[in-house]
């Protein structure tokens, strides 16, 4: 016995430990463990793990503002030919995570996006533009500086590959053939858009909260002879641990995008506020609620399923541009050696 004791002893000092030490962790293996559905490269993964995930965005706009106001269309007749009336934006996109270490996981972001906007001419005509097609891709590593305490903090450092088509056009009233599109129907910026940024992320008990900021600039400009604007963006949010299996979560976000910088020469910018680039610079706020729902039986342990609404609490624009109204993500998540 007396031989026994102390490799009893041992084990258990090492088990009691080790648990303290997983404990001491940050981890995305609770229903809070990840931020909200829109939010991306929010966490890494343990060395070998794998996530797939399939995303929904909706997003929609409705009427013009200058600056932060609302104007009609009489005010944008005063300058241009055609005045948009509303926009939605439909992508779907599909993501791989892989952790080749503990400290990089990889991922992979595509997507495929159809856009609708109706205008109306100055004479009163309504008409509707469609484009459609696959979007940039975007490459990133996510590099995990900390994990401890139940904090985690981590690099995100990616570039944007230009898959998407510029050059969209449709029929219109104004043309027999089709007509170039405004710079925001494109499905692509044209151009390699390197992005960098960094997560911090925070655990207790029942509560979790996450701070991410990136910065996205352009290389060059594209085979239109334009670029589009720089963005940097931040959000902050916090989730509400509800049950094993349900989180709630609440969110700020803010944007700020550039102008763009050149023009392409076949958009008339006196046609409309969208083919103006100097109509193109935004700031925006956004509060959103959300919700990630973790499975928790044997058949689908790993799965997730999200949803989150952003609506704008202030915008401020250049020039005359569309009102954002919300924005709508609906998300499926999978982790294989989570």
């Amino acid at each position: 016995m007396k031989k026994l004791f102390p490799p009893l002893l041992g084990t258990l000092f090492l088990c009691t430990t080790t648990s303290i030490a997983q404990d001491s962790l940050w981890t995305s293996s609770r229903p809070d463990g990840h931020a909200p559905i829109s939010v991306m490269g929010d966490h890494t993964h343990d060395k070998g793990g794998l996530m797939f995930s399939y995303r929904s965005m909706l997003m929609s706009m409705e009427g013009t503002i200058s600056k932060s106001s609302r104007v009609n269309n009489e005010a944008v007749y005063e300058n241009y030919m055609v005045s948009p009336q509303d926009m939605q934006m439909q992508m779907h996109m599909l993501g791989f995570m892989f952790a080749p270490s503990k400290k990089i996981t990889l991922s992979v972001m595509a997507n495929y996006r159809a856009n609708s906007m109706g205008l109306k001419t100055k004479t009163g005509v309504d008409f509707r533009t469609k484009s459609s097609g696959f979007g940039d891709l975007s490459v990133s590593v996510l590099h995990q500086i900390f994990n401890r305490n139940r904090q985690s903090l981590h690099a995100n450092i990616g570039v944007s590959v230009p898959a998407g088509d510029i050059n969209q056009s449709d029929a219109t009233p104004m043309a027999a053939n089709d007509t170039p599109l405004a710079y925001s129907m494109q499905l692509g910026s044209g151009t390699f858009d390197p992005f960098l940024g960094a997560t911090y992320l925070s655990q207790w008990n029942q509560f979790s909260l996450g701070v991410q900021s990136t910065y996205r600039f352009r290389l060059g400009t594209n085979s239109k002879n334009y670029s589009l604007g720089n963005r940097f963006d931040f959000i902050g949010w916090g989730a509400l641990k509800a049950t094993d299996f349900l989180s709630v979560s609440t969110s700020i976000s803010y944007f700020n995008l550039g102008e763009i910088n050149g023009k392409d020469s076949d958009l008339n910018p006196m046609m409309m506020p969208l083919f103006n680039t100097l109509n193109s610079r935004r700031s925006q706020w956004d509060f959103g609620i959300g919700a990630n729902v973790l499975f928790l039986n044997e058949t689908l342990k790993n799965l997730r399923i999200a949803a989150e609404a952003k609506l704008p609490i202030t915008q401020d624009v250049s020039g005359i541009q569309m009102r954002n109204k919300f924005l709508i993500t609906l998300g499926i998540q999978y982790a294989i050696g989570h």
